[in-house]
């Protein structure tokens, strides 16, 4: 396993000054789409094999099933073939991780690639899908700007799959935005949405990425120290040691609880941080300008640590943690959803994830309380809104208690098996299931509208009635 994070900081740390010299020397004014294609897949199957070793090869096994699919099934079932053969690999290579691995490996290891590949796979077979199987007026906006007219050809695809910015740690972008950087379209795309002659400019700005960058490294050198300093020195595994909890009270446990799952936090900061840093550096992830005329550079970006840590609702948390993978879920599970979108959601999540059974702990609890909260915030939010005094304490009391669900819900995912979870659920007394159950039967919930996908159901009637 420690060798395995050395290759992951390795080649992360490689792929960073490659990126500056894929910007500088191959950028689009220098060199051509093709070329800069084959570098990037070049360099990205290297770090696949310098890092995995000879389990790189599920990840090219993967890659090049689904190239066919994508060439030889029809258009209408395009994206069904490619998701199930996608996810079905990846479920059995979750599998083989319990026999190769047992439970131990809570690091770097093959799976978390396959699942990057397993998303941009799926993301693509469905914009596919939509570009040439459906009408334009039967998509959402969103699913209309992100539509792929053409199937890729096969370098194009091995350089959106295998590209080294984001083959070891993501994260997953679209095909557009992606074919776009390369052509050197993507930052020229964002700022025609402003009107700089309205802002004195006589040309185009031209951003540069080099302040984003040296930021999020900025961010990466502090996770890796609080990771190397705490994540060691505060284990989950200590919250179920049994001389903790029969020497600790109820509200110190909790209060550990805090403390560990702050120091489980770094190595996700850290990983996922510096994999934006790579894209940015490169010219990739480019978003457009802000209210106050800055540049930002945040379309792949995975989290925002201000928003998690000050999180005052769990929808909050969970929208500001691995952002891009809430984004590919609402777009291949969510919106197309023919029912029960929340749920069958959750459980592509979980299933995406792994098979430990930890993580349909945490995703099951997960479900429990977001339908808690929403009933919470529903009935009881606006009393707290007359007075600034009452705002403030409904904020600090809905920060405590938010912060504290999250790290009930999570430790699970970090344990994996089932002994040490119901232990950890017991010695907490199941106090968050006992509440949100007891809230549940006391406050009703109102039925949740499902304003996404109105667009296209609206357009599917129209189309009905016309014909």
């Amino acid at each position: 396993i420690c060798l395995l994070q050395i290759n992951f900081v390795a080649c992360q740390l490689f792929a960073l000054l490659a990126a500056f010299w894929f910007r500088i020397y191959l950028g689009p004014s220098h060199a051509s789409s093709a070329v800069r294609h084959a570098f990037a897949t070049l360099f990205g199957i290297y770090f696949a094999v310098f890092c995995f070793g000879w389990y790189s090869i599920h990840l090219f096994v993967l890659v090049m099933m689904n190239y066919g699919i994508m060439n030889m099934a029809s258009i209408p079932n395009i994206h069904r073939y490619s998701f199930v053969v996608a996810m079905g690999y990846l479920t059995l290579c979750h599998i083989s991780r319990i026999y190769i691995f047992h439970y131990g490996i809570l690091t770097t290891d093959f799976s978390g690639p396959l699942m990057i590949i397993t998303q941009k796979i799926t993301t693509l077979a469905c914009q596919l899908h939509d570009g040439i199987g459906r009408q334009a007026e039967e998509l959402t906006a969103e699913q209309n700007r992100l539509a792929v007219k053409t199937r890729p050809s096969l370098l194009e695809y091995l350089s959106y799959l295998l590209n080294f910015m984001s083959i070891i740690a993501g994260p997953c972008s679209n095909y557009k935005d992606y074919i776009a950087f390369i052509e050197g379209r993507h930052v020229h795309m964002k700022l025609l949405e402003v009107n700089w002659k309205q802002k004195g400019y006589d040309r185009l700005p031209d951003p540069s990425p080099t302040g984003a960058v040296m930021y999020k490294l900025c961010i990466t050198l502090v996770s890796l120290i609080l990771f190397l300093t705490l994540t060691k020195n505060f284990p989950m595994a200590y919250i179920i040691d049994n001389e903790f909890l029969d020497k600790t009270p109820f509200l110190s446990r909790l209060g550990y609880l805090y403390i560990v799952t702050q120091a489980a936090k770094p190595k996700y900061y850290f990983a996922w941080t510096l994999a934006d840093a790579v894209n940015n550096a490169a010219g990739y992830g480019f978003s457009g300008v802000d209210e106050r005329g800055t540049f930002r550079w945040d379309l792949l970006s995975n989290l925002n640590i201000w928003n998690i840590e000050t999180a005052t609702s769990f929808k909050m948390y969970i929208e500001n943690w691995n952002i891009q993978t809430a984004a590919w879920l609402k777009r291949v599970c969510y919106d197309r959803a023919p029912w029960y979108p929340t749920a069958l959601t959750f459980i592509l999540s979980a299933l995406w994830h792994g098979i430990y059974p930890g993580y349909y702990f945490t995703f099951l609890t997960g479900i429990l309380i977001t339908l808690a909260a929403r009933a919470i915030r529903t009935h009881c939010r606006h009393y707290f809104l007359s007075s600034v005094p009452l705002k403030i304490a409904y904020d600090v009391v809905t920060w405590v208690v938010t912060q504290l669900a999250v790290c009930y819900t999570v430790a699970p995912f970090v344990m994996l098996a089932v002994e040490p979870t119901i232990k950890f659920y017991k010695s907490m007394y199941f106090h968050v299931h006992v509440l949100s159950i007891l809230v549940l039967l006391v406050l009703p919930i109102r039925p949740q509208a499902h304003p996404r996908r109105k667009p296209q159901n609206q357009a599917m009637q129209n189309s009905v009635k016309s014909k």
